[in-house]
Order: C-alpha cells, then structure tokens, then sequence
C-alpha cells in the first residue's frame, strides 16, 4: 500500500485556506489558532494481480486539524472529521488509522469481486463486460472557512462502481471551536424556520436558472418544488451560508448538485439571536 503521509505543519497550506475563507471585508476577523496537516492515498489494485483484468483505483486526499491549544478539543475535532470523512465506524481511530483501515476494507470489498470476475469469464468468454469490474472512488476535503471560532469544510466524493455513471456528492460541514461540536440548523435559527427557510432556497434556486415561476424548475429536471427543504447540508463563512442539494435529491442526475448561497441580511429575520453566526451581522 502506497500511502504519502506529509508531517509537518504547513503554515503556508494553512494560510492559503485562511486567504480565501478570510474575506478582507469581514467584519471582526479572527482566525483560528489550528494547523492543518495532509494525508494523500493513490492505490491500484489489479483483479487477480493481471494487468489484463480490471482494476480499481483509490485516491484520498484528507485535511485535518493536527495542532490546537487545547489538546482535548483538537480530539473532538479530529473525530469530527474523521467521523464526516469515513463515517462513524471509524471514529475511533487516529486520522492515520482511520485512512489505513478504509484503505484496507475498500481493497478488501474490491477483492471479494474476484471469484465472480473469473465466473463471469469461464461463461462468456471474449464477451465479459469488464467495465463491470472496473471501479474507482476518489474524494478530498477543503477548508473552506477557519476564523471567528468558526470552521467550514467541504468533503467531495466521486465513485464508480460499474453501471452507466459514476455518482457524485459533497457534505458540508461546520464546527464551532469552543465546544467542538458541529453547528446544526437548530443552532443557528429560530424554532419553526423551515417553512420560511425552504421557500428563500426554492426562490434562489429559480433565480439561478432563469426561472421566474418556481413551478418552472420541474420542467428542467427538479422534482417537486414543494419538497425543496432545508437538508442540514451546508457552510457558513463571513457572508452567508451555503446549501447542497446532492444527484438525486431534488433534481434528476443530469442536473447534478445544486448549491444555494443565502447572505446573511436575506435570512436575518431567522437567526437566533444567541446564534453562531449573528457575529457577521450588522446591527
């Protein structure tokens, strides 16, 4: 297993995040005192060890906070990553570990396919489709926002694993730094917002397709627009809070992920006074 494992503490990595999640123009910035450090996975696998065969293909590519003040906080925000990332099974393991082990497991899965593969071939022949065998999944993550206590990240996933198309997603996560814990819709408005929450996104997304009837998104490839709600999908930064809406979920897959940016001053009237990001607000 090829794993390229980068140590250090990259102050310039870090500050290139901080440059585009940092807008000059915010008001009251603060960046945070954490560092950020890279794990990056490229492994092949050939069916049967044949060069003729099939193969499949997996690329990572992993931020995560490596250095922070307190020691028991970085713990909890390393386990939110890993938890996001990978998913709750690994959220015990060490970055390091958790990259090892899903490396592992996806290797493993893909093996398993191997008697089939050999079936398949002994029955048809020059026939055998092995574009059915032939997988990939790539996926990376970005720092997106990291001041005012704040951190936003992004986790982009790509994976093939036979058929007409791959499929695409992305998970949207923040983290507030005072208590390590993500920041959830409750958190950051006001009790019964999803009505008024869900009608500005249907709204915005018309706006993005030239639509001036919401209604007209269905004859575009949206399912119904009255089933457009809030999806606990997304980013906040200094200017607003940024939706996804991923293939399938609102839309057919050929019009793929759809993403949403609100300003603040366009959902104001929803947010908690108490709320995380009612510091960006001008009073």
């Amino acid at each position: 297993m090829r794993i390229s494992l980068y140590k250090s503490l990259m102050s310039i990595f870090l500050t290139g995040f901080l440059v585009v999640g940092c807008k000059p123009a915010t008001k009251n910035i603060s960046e945070n005192d954490i560092l950020f450090d890279t794990i990056t996975v490229d492994k092949t696998y050939l069916l049967l060890g044949n060069k003729h065969n099939p193969d499949c293909n997996l690329q990572i590519k992993l931020v995560y906070p490596v250095k922070a003040a307190n020691k028991k906080l970085l713990q909890l925000i390393q386990q939110q990553f890993i938890h996001s990332y990978f998913g709750e099974q690994y959220d015990s393991f060490t970055p390091e570990k958790a990259v090892e082990r899903y490396v592992e497991e996806y290797l493993a899965n893909y093996k398993s396919l191997e008697d089939d593969f050999k079936a398949e071939e002994e029955d048809e022949g020059e026939n055998h489709d092995h574009s059915l065998f032939s997988h990939y999944e790539t996926s990376s993550n970005e720092i997106v926002y990291n001041c005012n206590n704040l951190i936003s990240y992004a986790i982009s996933l790509e994976r093939y694993t036979g058929g007409a198309h791959g499929a695409h997603s992305f998970l949207y996560r923040v983290i507030h730094l005072k208590t390590g814990a993500p920041v959830t819709e409750e958190d950051i408005f006001i009790d019964n917002y999803q009505d008024g929450l869900a009608q500005l996104l249907v709204d915005k997304i018309a706006a993005q397709n030239g639509v001036k009837d919401a209604k007209e998104l269905e004859t575009i490839g949206f399912f119904s627009v009255d089933e457009i709600f809030p999806n606990a999908n997304f980013l906040i930064d200094g200017e607003g809070i940024t939706y996804c809406f991923n293939e399938y979920e609102i839309a057919a897959y050929v019009v793929g992920a759809t993403k949403v940016h609100l300003p603040y001053k366009e959902i104001r009237h929803l947010l908690r006074e108490e709320s995380p990001i009612t510091q960006f607000i001008d009073n």
